[in-house]
């Protein structure tokens, strides 16, 4: 079995693809009107702390997913030799989940994207996609998931993003992946039938799994 047949077989993908499932009820549900609280002008950390325990306290629940939920989970590096944090983050929100044989740490990213080039600059920049490729995001993880929280209308968003992942440079700090067919974006995903597409990025030992590359699945939700 190949080294990618071989993570796919190991991975957990059905607690993943109910985590997703739970985070998109979650967001319907918050999202299906404007509240005081949750709509487009509220800040992000606040948006993704409310969907968290929104997802942790009701549709988990209800669902019966056994796993963790975090909000800002701090993560980084510590120097053995002086105790200093020499690297902190935090992640938006993560599902933690194993078993007997397997665990997974499923950290969703969540970013404000509208049409213009400056949000998807952002979206896929330092503070965001490349958290997963050259931070210290998912570190070990071979899946994780990007989450684009609409400001206008998905078919104004999506596809200059799409066109912007085609046009980056392989050898980029994305360090992408192409298809077979000579692609940037895996349409449609390739684990999660929620996710709009995937990308594949190159990200070595130890940060990456074994296999050699993170599987990202981006995923875009809406208010109302």
């Amino acid at each position: 079995m190949s080294n990618q047949g071989a993570w796919r077989a190991a991975f957990p993908i059905r607690p993943a693809t109910e985590a997703v499932e739970a985070i998109i009820e979650g967001w319907t549900s918050l999202a299906a009107s404007e509240l005081p609280h949750f709509n487009p002008r509220t800040r992000e950390e606040k948006l993704t702390k409310a969907l968290k325990i929104q997802v942790e306290r009701d549709v988990a629940r209800r669902r019966g997913l056994l796993g963790g939920w975090t909000a800002e989970n701090v993560i980084g590096t510590v120097d053995p030799s002086t105790g200093e944090i020499t690297e902190q983050r935090r992640t938006d929100i993560s599902y933690h989940w194993n078993d007997a044989h397997r665990s997974m740490n499923l950290v969703f990213e969540f970013k404000r994207v509208g049409r213009g080039k400056g949000h998807r600059d952002h979206y896929l920049g330092a503070n965001g996609l490349e958290r997963f490729v050259n931070g210290i995001y998912s570190e070990g993880e071979s899946v994780a998931a990007m989450v684009g929280i609409l400001l206008d209308p998905k078919d104004e968003v999506v596809p200059p993003l799409r066109q912007m992942l085609e046009e980056i440079d392989q050898s980029g700090p994305l360090q992408l992946r192409k298809t077979p067919a000579g692609q940037s974006c895996i349409d449609p995903s390739g684990l999660f039938a929620n996710a709009q597409f995937d990308t594949e990025h190159d990200r070595a030992a130890p940060a990456g799994p074994p296999h050699g590359s993170i599987h990202v699945s981006h995923i875009f939700l809406a208010f109302g």
